[in-house]
Parts: C-alpha cells; structure tokens; sequence
C-alpha cells in the first residue's frame, strides 16, 4: 500500500536534505546521527554570526531549548527568522519549558517572533504552552501530567490554533493536530522513554521529513513519529533485553532500515 508517508520516506532517502539544527550538547550526536540515519543530512551549527546564511540553505531548521543560554536563544532567533524569510519550515522542540524563567520566556519569544511549522513536545511541555496546570519535572514530563494528561487531542488541537502550526505530543500515545484534524498514534515502546534524547531525535526526523514535504508539515510529522516509533518496537525485539545501550545502538539501526515496506507493515493509528 502506497501512503504519503511511504512516498515521503523514499523521498528523504532520494533527495538527502540539509536539516540545520540549534539543539543541545547532551543529545547533539544522536539527533546528527538520527538524522543521518533516515537518509537526511545534519548539520549542527550554533555560531550567531553563521545561523542565518546556514538556514537560508537548509531544507529545515530545527530549534532545541534543550541546554539553553542567552547566546543560542539569539542563534535561534536568528535563523528561525531567516528561515521564515526563505520559506524553509521550522521546528521547535520547547524543551524543558516550564521549568524555568529563562524557558519560559525564551519559548514565548521563539513561539511568537518566529513562524514555527511544527512544535514537539511531551504532555507537561504542550501543557504550559497551552495555558494549562502543568507539573514540570526538569525536562521530562511529570508523573502527575502523565496521570492526567485529559484530552491530549483537544489540547494539540487548542494549541495548533492558537501558534497556527502543527503540534505534536510525544507519549505512549503520540497525538498530531493542525487545528483541523487529529491523528493519534500507537507505534512505540516504554524503552524508549529510558534513554536520554528520544524526543529530540523525533524532532529532527520531523525536520527531516518538512525538509522534503515543507507545504505538508502535518503528513512530515506523522512520518517521522512512524519511523520513530516503529523503530523502537523492532530495536526491542532485537536487542532491548540486553540493556538501554544495546537499545540505542539498535533503535538507530532501525531507523537507518526503516522503509515503505515497514511502515506499511506495522503503523497503528487510533
């Protein structure tokens, strides 16, 4: 079965497209070599004086508040704008917000001077931004949003009209909204919410797939959380009883096999 997100995944392996990121230094590696491992190509570039020219060649940038200071919130400003100014999407993974001042301003400011294609973030992150309680828990979700969680679907929805982009909640159940539709996913596995990074590594598989599907951020995002969480499946089956850095290695060996052929295989929508 041809779908959009089978062509797209050929398409990524085709076309090789430059995803320029502003992330953080303890995920840096793997959201690189994630990104390489769909066939997208990384480039991870924080320098003030080179972030623009770098976003205006990019198929996508991706913006990560993971280990933020003052001098990447000014990197992320300015290339999320030449972005913009180029037309090349942008994705934002609003780590840790809520969990501080210099987060919570950082993200209202990034969310408000930058057109943002799609935001990715766990249920206590989606929470805040939404004007919602929330219970930060540094940069995971807490146990206490976890437990109550409620309308995932009309939160994602709440917040995609409210920023007009597309808004993803990573969980057990990953939820996608445009603002007009929702789509709810079931593909993953608890491991991999035991290592470090896994949300940033679906962030830049989202920006590795809006690198080749910029007018369908929506379609982009439920790829790449497809392959993402399809690949967590088959990275336990193969090596996950062995321990979490058997598990790593294997969840990017998944991603660099994932296929048409997989998808189709083994997506579970709600």
């Amino acid at each position: 079965m041809n779908t959009i997100y089978t062509t797209l995944i050929s398409q990524v392996r085709e076309r090789t497209p430059l995803i320029h990121h502003i992330t953080n230094y303890v995920t840096v590696n793997d959201c690189a070599n994630i990104t390489l491992a769909i066939g997208a190509s990384p480039i991870m570039a924080d320098a003030l004086e080179e972030v623009a020219n770098i976003a205006r060649i990019a198929s996508a940038v991706v913006l990560n508040m993971g280990t933020l200071n003052e001098r990447t919130i000014l990197s992320m400003l300015a290339a999320g704008k030449a972005a913009n100014e180029a037309g090349v999407p942008v994705v934002f993974d609003p780590v840790g917000v809520g969990a501080s001042a210099l987060r919570n301003e950082a993200a209202a400011q990034l969310t408000s001077e930058i057109k943002i294609s799609v935001l990715r973030g766990n249920i206590s992150e989606i929470r805040f931004l939404a004007g919602l309680p929330s219970e930060t828990q540094g940069v995971d979700a807490s146990n206490a949003d976890l437990k109550n969680a409620g309308d995932t679907a009309t939160i994602a929805k709440m917040l995609s009209t409210r920023l007009n982009c597309v808004t993803v909640i990573t969980g057990a159940v990953d939820t996608i909204s445009d603002s007009k539709e929702v789509v709810c996913l079931e593909n993953g596995h608890p491991m991999l919410g035991r290592i470090t990074g896994t949300g940033c590594m679906c962030s830049s598989l989202i920006g590795a797939f809006c690198g080749v599907s910029p007018d369908k951020p929506m379609e982009a995002a439920i790829a790449a959380l497809l392959s993402m969480g399809i690949a967590g499946e088959i990275a336990f089956e193969k090596s996950g009883r062995e321990g979490t850095g058997s598990f790593r290695v294997a969840l990017h060996d998944a991603v660099s096999h994932m296929s048409a052929e997989i998808l189709n295989e083994r997506m579970k929508f709600l």
